[in-house]
């Protein structure tokens, strides 16, 4: 990778001018018009955040991410949100606008974008470099879009309806905004992804003088991250961790590997900054570690005295220079730090006397993938470094006093805690109710549900299409909720096949696998079975379809008796 240009000294803080009120719509709303909001992803969950705003005849679209599988969906490799209701409706749509760059915000827009009018897509530098980078490996032309970069403090104008003030917010990646969406009905704030971070890496401090703005000319609704909803107190500061992450890089003796997400620019400048304060030549390993590495230094996000190396020029440097920031924060079998642990990397392995830093923490479901990484690592003879025993890890999300400090600013009529598990939802809507200025009415929104929101009322009106479709591969919604089922059985309970032959010598095959350890007498007991079905078959010239039913049945009885086991039954009856 080639090396980025030497940074300029920073300058001081320039006097920010004060914007203009933001004039109102130019058309203005009926005493009982409603603005309709819909979530068709990120509510009752982690993940695939996408949010439809409507008005009359024009909607716009906030963010189109993507969520991880679960342990029960073997085989797939992403989550993304279904838009039937998006498509149906898409010659109202006006805008995407893009608040930040995480997965779970802009990661299945290579999947939703061609299914979509191709209308003017909203975000801030860093957030539509990503979004490009993705758009280009999926191999669909940046030209056919129409991308429009903003300040994360900037102003938006979005038909005749939606005018949309900008303000920075921090969070886990630079760029990340929120807004005031000026509608004809009232104002709505939307927080995006947030904490209130006082001391964040960039220096750059969240906003909030225009939600403070705008709770006192009068909050109709408030969108709130509510991913923290359940912590009390305030979340640490990015520095914190810096502070900490400098502490473990310059005890170290040996090789240094730390794993983070590969969107948390923020925390990679840390150990960048950390390991060349103490002499190491910084590696990165993973294809998306390399992605984003590669991006934010094109668009001036990381500052570095030297440059990444690749694996192979640091693999005989002394231990004690060599630090390797890998992808496999979550666990995952296929990643860097897994692979390592295990022993099956091609190019490095873990050895006594290694330092490994896991600067993250486990996405609900991951967390058994996580320990076993933890364990190996440690029986390899490896100092590990995780959270919660130390702090080398920060939520970018906000807990309870920064969420009460948004919501004593907005002072809201009503509020939708956004963002989060049900629990987180429900968490935050309590802590709500307990402010002395608490919401009038706090709905838990729902994905697929429509909320339609007027000027003295928000309700639940309905559902649209909504779900989610499985990436398997190069498919697309081609694995359901009945084949993962599938999968799950076989997983747990093993399949066995049979094969029957329909001719003038009829022939029987049985496979088991993942079964229990079928002995000879078993499948010899299952083959004589099928035979005795077969020739029956033949000599009453039944139809394949009666034949294969005259072995699964008896078959599925037989091996359910003698072994207490449900093992996927498989006929195959052929001709010969």
């Amino acid at each position: 990778m080639n090396s980025n240009p030497p940074f300029s000294r920073p300058r001081g803080p320039r006097k920010r001018q004060e914007r203009p009120k933001p004039k109102r719509p130019v058309i203005l709303g009926k005493p009982d018009s409603a603005v309709e909001i819909v979530f068709l992803g990120g509510t009752g969950e982690i993940g695939k955040n996408i949010t439809a705003i409507r008005y009359e005849d024009e909607m716009f679209i906030i963010d189109g991410g993507l969520a991880f599988p679960d342990a029960r969906m073997l085989g797939v490799d992403i989550v993304i949100p279904r838009i039937d209701y998006l498509v149906q409706h898409k010659d109202l749509i006006r805008a995407w606008v893009l608040t930040h760059g995480h997965e779970d915000h802009i990661g299945a827009l290579p999947y939703l974008f061609p299914q979509l009018p191709r209308v003017p897509v909203y975000g801030a530098k860093l957030t539509l470099g990503l979004v490009k980078g993705k758009l280009e490996e999926f191999g669909l032309n940046l030209g056919d879009y129409n991308f429009k970069e903003v300040s994360p403090d900037d102003r938006i104008s979005i038909g005749r309806y939606f005018q949309l003030d900008l303000f920075r917010m921090t969070h886990s990646i630079p760029d990340n905004f929120g807004m005031v969406i000026h509608t004809p009905i009232g104002k709505i704030v939307h927080t995006g992804d947030f904490k209130l971070d006082e001391r964040p890496i960039d220096g750059k401090t969240s906003h909030l003088e225009k939600i403070a703005r705008a709770g006192a000319e009068g909050v109709l609704c408030l969108i709130a991250d509510s991913t923290n909803g359940e912590r009390p107190g305030i979340t640490p500061t990015e520095t914190e961790v810096a502070e900490e992450l400098d502490k473990v890089i310059g005890a170290a003796k040996g090789r240094i590997f730390v794993t983070t997400f590969a969107s948390h620019i923020h925390r990679i400048q840390s150990v960048v900054t950390a390991g060349e304060k103490y002499g190491r030549k910084i590696a990165v390993e993973g294809r998306s570690m390399l992605k984003y590495a590669r991006i934010a230094l094109e668009l001036g996000y990381f500052k570095q005295k030297d440059r990444f190396y690749t694996l192979d020029e640091i693999k005989d440097l002394p231990d004690e220079q060599v630090l390797v920031i890998t992808t496999g924060s979550q666990g995952q079998p296929e990643a860097v730090l897994a692979r390592l642990a295990a022993g099956t990397h091609s190019k490095m392995s873990i050895k006594e006397g290694d330092t490994v830093i896991l600067s993250s923490s486990p996405i609900p479901g991951n967390e058994e993938a996580v320990n076993t990484v933890i364990n190996r690592l440690y029986a390899l003879g490896a100092y590990v470094f995780y959270p919660p025993r130390y702090r080398v890890h920060a939520s970018g999300h906000a807990s309870h006093e920064e969420i009460k400090t948004v919501l004593n600013l907005a002072r809201p009529k009503f509020l939708l805690p956004w963002h989060g598990e049900i629990r987180h939802q429900t968490n935050f809507k309590w802590l709500a109710q307990s402010i002395p200025q608490p919401p009038e009415k706090i709905l838990i929104p729902e994905n697929g549900r429509l909320i339609k929101l007027t000027a003295n009322n928000i309700e639940f009106d309905g559902k649209v299409p909504h779900g989610q479709l499985y990436v398997d591969g190069l498919g697309v919604g081609d694995i359901t909720d009945e084949i993962l089922e599938d999968r799950n059985h076989m997983a747990a309970e093993g399949v066995v096949i049979i094969t029957a032959l329909v001719s003038r010598d009829p022939l029987v095959e049985v496979i088991s696998k993942g079964f229990v350890k079928a002995g000879e007498r078993l499948l010899g007991e299952i083959r004589k079975m099928a035979l005795d079905s077969l020739y029956r078959g033949v000599r009453e010239k039944k139809r394949l379809e009666e034949i294969r039913d005259d072995i699964y049945y008896p078959v599925k009885k037989f091996i359910a008796k003698n072994t207490g086991r449900n093992p996927v039954i498989l006929p195959i009856v052929i001709e010969g």
